[in-house]
């Protein structure tokens, strides 16, 4: 089992690490070595495939947001001191991290899901909003879309589901957890800052509410994938596991925000999170049955 938000393939253990032809001779702290400094960034895959039996995964990178600053929205309870010894262990920048937005595709059985529709036009501006372009990439048109399945209601997961306020899945039906939707549908219990992600709400999804869906725990979207409640992050939100030939893939949206800070530090709060203490029980509870279920 895996999570689906945001992976990168893993890379062979078979490789070789050699020095250039005439490089600088190797400097005892990397940060500072000549060698280091030419070495030009990778080029960033746009989209990943991952085979799970009979059901082909497919990430699509909707976008990526730089931050300068790791706290807030993470490791909230550490020191600056702390922080920067956390991120130097991990070879991590002390002070930065980088936000993607990263939907999920599922061909399933003749079905393809969509888990989540990134930042639409609204994120175009701020290098993201990039859906359709990966879905092209992936040999897929918005139309080939069946099912939108979402895991919550912040902006970077719904606001792509409409383009100039027609829907850009013109022939999928929606699935979304009950006490998401009813959370945001009423209002009363949203935090104050999220006042205008709830307007995007009521602007984009709950009139869809005709075509929706509404999930509880262990529901059923199609026949080998299956919802499962993960509060905390969001009030109601929830995650997919998908399963196919005895393989497992859990695709857990925001439940983890880092690939390091909320795998290593789950009690840690995150400013994201709209119930930290949920969030957090949510955190350990899935990295617990993760771990047991692999």
């Amino acid at each position: 089992m895996a999570e689906a938000h945001g992976f990168a393939p893993t890379p062979s253990k078979r490789f070789h690490l050699t020095k250039p032809q005439n490089s600088p001779k190797l400097d005892p702290n990397p940060n500072e070595s000549p060698w280091m400094e030419q070495l030009p960034n990778p080029p960033r895959a746009t989209i990943h495939r991952l085979t799970l039996g009979q059901a082909q995964v497919i990430t699509l990178l909707d976008g990526a947001q730089p931050r300068d600053s790791i706290n807030p929205p993470f490791l909230m309870d550490k020191s600056p001191f702390e922080i920067e010894t956390i991120a130097k262990d991990q070879n991590l920048a002390p002070g930065s991290f980088e936000n993607s937005y990263t939907p999920t595709l599922i061909h399933l059985n003749g079905q393809v899901i969509l888990i989540d529709t990134g930042l639409g036009a609204a994120g175009r501006g701020a290098h993201a909003g990039q859906l359709k372009t990966r879905l092209t990439e992936a040999g897929f048109a918005p139309t080939d879309v069946d099912i939108v399945a979402f895991t919550h209601c912040h902006p970077d997961h719904i606001a792509g589901v409409l383009e100039d306020g027609v829907p850009t899945f013109a022939n999928a039906r929606y699935v979304i957890g009950r006490r998401e939707f009813d959370a945001w549908a009423d209002g009363t219990e949203i935090p104050p800052q999220r006042a205008q992600n709830r307007e995007l709400f009521l602007r984009t999804i709950a009139p869809l509410a005709p075509r929706m869906t509404f999930l509880e725990d262990t529901q059923t979207v199609v026949s080998g994938l299956v919802s499962q409640t993960a509060f905390g992050h969001s009030l109601g939100h929830m995650m997919y596991r998908l399963e196919s030939d005895g393989q497992a893939l859990l695709i857990w949206g925001d439940v983890t925000n880092h690939f390091v800070y909320s795998l290593q530090f789950p009690d840690s709060p995150v400013a994201f999170d709209d119930d930290q203490e949920a969030a957090k029980e949510t955190r350990k509870r899935v990295l617990d049955m993760v771990v047991t279920d692999r």
